[in-house]
This record gives structure tokens, sequence and C-alpha cells, in this order.
């Protein structure tokens, strides 16, 4: 079965902010937890979210989100709060100390990657550089 992609993702450079040191390579904000587990509980029989990199945009990567059906062999699996994400390997060294964040708007609703590791972002935060 192919996966699903669940949606749109932003990405922000942080470099004011100082995140703290993690066990986790990637930390969920509450948020982030409350929605996954609502799109987990609409589709059952997947097992976690898997987020990858891909090349696109104006300024080289950008994240994918897509429902995952199990682990890959090199994925990193992070569970918070019993939230399973796959990490991609080739996303894994652009998301340490990375926080993922839902954000609701107005305008859009969409999950934002606050990324300590990022060089540079498109305007319109989609894609980045490292």
């Amino acid at each position: 079965m192919a996966a699903r992609a669940i949606g749109r993702a932003t990405v922000r450079a942080v470099s004011k902010k100082t995140l703290t040191p993690q066990r986790a390579p990637l930390v969920l904000t509450q948020s982030a937890v409350k929605k996954l587990k609502s799109l987990m509980s609409e589709k059952p029989d997947m097992a976690g979210v898997k987020i990858g990199v891909k090349t696109r945009g104006c300024n080289g990567l950008t994240y994918t989100l897509e429902y995952a059906q199990e682990k890959g062999k090199f994925d990193e699996e992070v569970v918070q709060d019993g939230v399973k994400v796959y990490i991609d390997s080739k996303a894994q060294l652009t998301l340490l100390g990375t926080e993922m964040d839902y954000v609701e708007s107005k305008l859009a609703a969409e999950f934002v990657f606050n990324n300590p590791n990022i060089k540079g972002t498109c305007g319109c935060g989609e894609s980045f550089n490292v």
C-alpha cells in the first residue's frame, strides 16, 4: 500500500532560542501530540507517522509527513505520550534538536518544525537548507 501524505509542514530556522538537549532526536509539543493522536485515531491500521525529507522548493529541502504501517530498517523511532514518529534515515541529521509543533490560525493549520540546524528558508517557509 502506498504511503499517504498527511499534510503540509512549515520550517522555521531557530537562531535565538536555545533548545535544551533531549534524549530524543525530535521533541513534540503538546499541540503536535494532540493532533497526531487525532490523525492516528482515523487510521487504526497505521503504526505511526513517518517524517522524511525531499529535494524540493526554492531553498533545497522540504519535510514530508506520511502515515507508516511499520518502522523502516534504518528509521529512528520517537515515542512521546503514546505517539510514534519514525524519522527516515535521510532526515535524521536535519532534525536533531528540533521541536515539532502544530499551529492553527485563521489562514492555516500545519505542523511547524522549529529547527536550530537550518541555515536558510524560502519566503513561505516550506523549503530550507542546512
